[in-house]
């Protein structure tokens, strides 16, 4: 190793049960290798000897039970900590693992022990629920990641339904996929690992196919309605699945939620009907609280008679992240989305991986295509801005209803589409004998596009998609997220 090198990398050694946590500044990337020991990321085993890269201002942490070394090139913030939930999270997940067992068991008629008669033989069907910044997403990963790594064949399914995280597809979505391998942790434009939709299927982290409905919009409370109906939708496809593929409940579920779950203004607050959504929707049978007292009471309270509502510690290595961050990871997200995953590896790293997958392979070349404006049908679910139903006069009524698709024409000045992500909707089914009107509100996203330029007058408009497909005939939704290729 030359000066240079060696002045730009550090070593650690962690004591067990301690996480060395790092903060990235933007525009800088950080190289982690495991030197000797053991250590994961967020339930995710680093192997030793490897460089694993981090970028786009990530938060992580890297945490061992027995102790390791590890060699750290060019953090921005760093420190060791010995107070985390681990412990606390690692008996979660043997709970979880119990069940599993014992609902396989009684899935293939196998005697139950005797040490836990009344046990339920239901496997874990996890909601997570807390304020902003409480960490349910790691919590998520973790839980997860630990299924994976328990040699047991589980495929636990993983349900994002926090419109403003991302997950596998663009922030706007909410998703579901089945998780056969842990998920990696190298920056938050990919906080779920990546999916086969946007980045080269030849990499083992994209075997993931998530199911995903288009919201397409950050905030929950922007409209609650149709919130509600994609929960449901995600819930009827993860229930037909589970209905042809018994081994696969067996894994059991975890969802991941939005903070406007966790914090609220009132008892009438749309946050209680989202909530009891994801319970129906998605059979519930545990939820777990994230560091919030209150919150807890309030879900005991409503819950704790029909299903086990268990308060859980929030990670001191939490960071606050402010709404200028966040919009800086959407942008990540939608670059990412259309690029792929590029970190930069710090000067004097060679062989880096992005969540131990070779660096070479996870760029794209995005298709930049001119199409008429008749080739693409775009709707709005709702109108454009929407007065709540209580600041409407008296005796009026709602002239656009908050479900219904309206469409755009790109022709019309301030139409809102130049820059505007758009969700491309699966076809129809064509089993289906008659048409409704909000049937595109049941359709799958089956990718998304950014209209980079209209031409009025020409009737044309540009659109960027990280695939060459034709878009003719097919129907895409517009929200309120907006991205420019910087």
């Amino acid at each position: 190793m030359t000066e240079e090198q060696s002045t730009s990398t550090k070593e650690w050694h962690l004591e067990p049960e301690t996480e060395y946590r790092f903060e990235l500044d933007p525009g800088t990337s950080l190289a982690i290798k495991l030197v000797r020991g053991h250590a994961e990321v967020f339930g995710a085993e680093l192997a030793e000897g490897k460089q694993y890269l981090f970028g786009s201002e990530c938060k992580a942490a890297i945490f061992t039970w027995k102790g390791c070394t590890v060699e750290i090139s060019q953090p921005s913030t760093e420190y060791v900590s010995d107070e985390t939930p681990m412990a606390a999270y690692a008996n979660l997940h043997i709970a979880f693992e119990q069940m599993r067992v014992r609902a396989l068991r009684t899935l293939h008629g196998s005697p139950a022990h005797d040490d836990d008669p009344s046990a339920s033989a239901e496997p874990p069907r996890v909601l997570v629920v807390g304020p902003e910044n409480s960490g349910k997403t790691t919590l998520c990963k973790i839980l997860v990641n630990y299924a994976v790594r328990a040699g047991q064949g589980w495929s636990p399914l993983l349900a994002n339904v926090d419109p403003s995280e991302g997950g596998w597809a663009a922030p706007g979505a909410l998703s579901a996929a089945p998780v056969h391998s842990p998920l990696p942790t190298s920056s938050p434009a990919n906080p779920l690992g990546s999916a086969a939709t946007s980045a080269p299927t030849s990499l083992s982290s994209n075997a993931l196919l998530p199911l995903v409905y288009w919201y397409g919009h950050a905030e929950t409370k922007r409209n609650p309605l149709l919130m509600d109906r994609l929960i449901r939708n995600l819930g009827d496809n993860v229930n037909d699945k589970y209905d042809f593929d018994t081994e696969g409940k067996v894994s059991g579920l975890i969802v991941d939620t939005p903070s406007s779950f966790g914090a609220g203004t009132g008892a009438s607050d749309h946050r209680h009907k989202l909530i009891k959504a994801c319970v129906d929707a998605f059979r519930i049978n545990v939820i777990l609280v994230v560091g919030h007292e209150k919150l807890n009471v309030e879900m005991q309270r409503i819950y704790g008679s029909q299903l086990t509502v268990v308060k859980i510690p929030k990670s001191g290595g939490v960071v606050e992240l402010d709404h200028t961050y966040r919009e800086r990871i959407h942008n990540y997200q939608l670059h990412t989305y259309m690029y792929g995953q590029i970190i930069p590896a710090p000067p004097g790293i060679t062989q880096a991986t992005v969540g131990g997958e070779a660096l070479t392979e996870l760029t794209l070349a995005p298709s930049s295509t001119v199409i008429s404006f008749d080739d693409l049908s775009i709707f709005r679910i709702g109108a454009e801005t929407m007065a709540p139903t209580s600041a409407l006069p008296i005796g009026a009524t709602r002239v656009v209803s908050e479900m219904q698709p309206v469409p755009v024409d790109p022709a019309q000045p301030g139409s809102g589409l130049l820059n505007a992500v758009l969700g491309l909707l699966a076809p129809p089914n064509p089993d289906e004998n008659e048409r409704y009107d909000e049937e595109i509100l049941d359709l799958t996203v089956t990718g998304f596009l950014i209209i980079t330029n209209l031409d009025i007058p020409r009737r044309k408009m540009t659109i960027l998609a990280p695939n060459q497909g034709s878009v003719a005939g097919k129907t895409a939704i517009v929200g309120t997220y907006e991205w420019q290729d910087q």
